[in-house]
């Protein structure tokens, strides 16, 4: 690869890596992915930094863990690699529509061209009508081919004149799982409706306990709907930059910021946990040329951004390691360390977790006094290894500036509540 290449990142919203074909999975819902699967390399073993797209984005933008990346109130603290691309002379383009990543919060930063799908900095009758008409068709976010077309527009307006970093965050598989009409029934023979999808992933939320046998299911194929069609679209993507000669060239990234979970512990969604359904995403990564190779070594999305800093040559220090030196220790084991606040109303409370290839050590930090609580350790070495992880953390937590926030806009409160975020 040379430093002039382009650089084009894919994250999906809440796709678990145990949902795709290309996975394990039983059902054929990635067929995109697996071929690309097969001409990348495949980090079969990767963990994101956390469990929640507040702190899980933040991670993999910025190649720090999410108590550096942020602020107490979410906001953005760092350099992203949009920053430090921009200042090599890469053009820099993010599109994607979650609220909780918006310029809002700061994510802006270092893009020159930054679509989040809210409207609150344009014109406020253009607002207010997109707002009536969002309403109108319960939508939520910005559907995969929105942003494909989006951020292919803005390739086209750059890609002439340089290198450039694309950043494309789809939301599809993210709850409510309302799959478009010619995906809906692919794996169920149940018609439902997106309000009562809509309603029924509320109450998976709020009463998990309510949630029967088969209305999990029905969850579970909606959601696996929601993944095939997002796979389509991520395929639709590549065929545009095959068309422009660009797909070969490339460093391509797909990963997730997170997973979803299905009841598996006693809740639904992503709350903040970090057990292996919210937290064990794909990572596929295709350097210029493509490859071949299938890696056990466990790897985190902190490492996406040592994996680009490498390959561009930006000389940043990152928390993580180049996924391509990752791919020639693949036999190794290495531990990679995840975060997560507590919920709203208890940000006393952080927990911790630590992965190797066989094991697994999951601890809670009461920020008063300190004191953790282990739970679920495989071995005492892992304990010990996550203890002094902790207590690293400590340092640096305390060591960020941290800020205040206003209150948010009214769009981002109201598409925040449909889809599902208890904040």
């Amino acid at each position: 690869m040379t430093k002039s290449d382009p650089v084009i990142l894919l994250s999906a919203d809440a796709l678990r890596a145990d949902h795709l074909s290309c996975y394990g999975y039983e059902r054929e819902t990635s067929p995109v992915l697996d071929e690309f699967a097969e001409e990348s390399i495949q980090f079969t073993d990767a963990y994101s930094a956390s469990s929640h797209t507040r702190e899980a984005v933040p991670a993999l933008l910025t190649g720090e863990y999410p108590d550096c990346a942020i602020d107490s109130s979410y906001r953005l603290a760092t350099d992203t690699l949009a920053s430090t691309l921009s200042s090599k002379g890469f053009a820099t383009g993010g599109f994607h529509s979650n609220p909780f990543v918006s310029r809002a919060y700061g994510f802006d930063r270092g893009f020159d061209e930054f679509d989040d799908d809210l409207h609150f900095g344009e014109h406020k009758f253009v607002a207010l009508a997109q707002r009536a008409l969002d309403k109108l068709r319960n939508r939520h976010y910005a559907r995969a081919d929105e942003i494909n077309e989006r951020s292919l527009s803005w390739l086209d307006s750059v890609r002439d004149d340089g290198p450039f970093f694309l950043w494309n965050h789809y939301m599809d598989t993210h709850g409510p799982y309302e799959p478009p009409d010619e995906y809906r029934n692919l794996y169920t023979d149940t018609d439902i409706s997106d309000r009562d999808a809509q309603s029924l992933y509320q109450r998976a939320i709020k009463d998990p306990e309510s949630i029967t046998d088969t209305e999990r299911e029905l969850l579970i194929d909606l959601y696996d709907a929601e993944i095939r069609y997002n796979d389509a679209k991520i395929g639709a993507f590549f065929e545009e930059l095959r068309d422009r000669e660009l797909f070969d060239q490339s460093l391509l990234i797909v990963t997730a910021d997170h997973g979803d979970a299905f009841g598996e512990h006693g809740y639904y969604e992503h709350p903040r946990y970090l057990h292996d359904e919210i937290t064990h995403v794909p990572l596929l990564v295709r350097p210029p040329g493509g490859a071949d190779r299938s890696v056990s070594r466990p790897a985190s999305t902190l490492d996406v951004a040592a994996t680009v800093g490498q390959a561009v040559g930006t000389g940043e220090q990152y928390e993580g390691t180049s996924l391509l030196d990752l791919r020639d220790r693949s036999d190794d084991d290495r531990t990679v360390f995840l975060q997560a606040r507590g919920e709203k109303g208890d940000d006393g409370l952080r927990r911790y977790a630590s992965r190797t290839r066989t094991g697994a050590c999951f601890c809670e930090r009461d920020r008063e006094t300190d004191s953790l609580e282990f739970a679920d350790c495989t071995s005492r070495s892992l304990r010990t290894e996550l203890e002094e992880h902790v207590e690293e953390r400590v340092r640096r937590e305390n060591g960020v500036e941290q800020s205040d926030d206003g209150e948010v806009d009214e769009e981002i409160e109201r598409r925040l509540s449909a889809l599902g975020y208890r904040e």
